[in-house]
């Protein structure tokens, strides 16, 4: 019993770390951003919450699945690790030390490796790769948005 804890933990920390890092980052740089020109097609910004949440419960959900399930490889744990770092790194960069340029080479960056994180996934368990699309699909937007940000300001 105390093992199934343990991995579930050993799963959902690393993730909730990632979110609560970023998620400081973000508000350090909001009142910079909320400053800048926007797009006219910029998404609500009630939407960027929900959907980095959905993104943490489902990249968690599937850690933990994976861990009860099946020996994850070890190039898919490197691919989350990369994933988690980029992900906390654009947050710093483009939100608290205000680097728009610095940001979107992370955040593209972080696109790459988010679609090789689902390419990776896909080879082991396809259902895990289907559910975790919406990660880097996510990464597209936000990093088309961080583009036009770059140029508008």
């Amino acid at each position: 019993m105390k093992t199934n804890k343990f991995k579930w933990l050993y799963a959902v920390v690393p993730v909730v770390l990632v979110a609560v890092l970023g998620s400081i980052f973000v508000n350090l740089g909001m009142d910079w951003f909320n400053g800048l020109s926007k797009p006219s097609q910029w998404i609500p910004n009630i939407v960027i919450p929900i959907v980095w949440s959905i993104i943490y419960l489902t990249t968690a959900v599937i850690l933990v699945l994976w861990q009860n399930n099946q020996k994850m490889p070890l190039s898919t744990l490197i691919l989350f690790i990369v994933n988690g770092v980029l992900n906390v790194l654009w947050c710093l960069t483009f939100f608290t030390l205000n680097l728009t340029f610095l940001g979107n080479i992370v955040i593209i960056l972080n696109l790459i490796a988010g679609f090789w994180l689902v390419l990776d996934i896909a080879k082991t368990n396809k259902i895990y790769s289907y559910i975790l699309t919406i990660y880097p699909v996510w990464l597209s937007i936000a990093t088309t948005l961080n583009i036009a940000l770059w140029i508008l300001n």
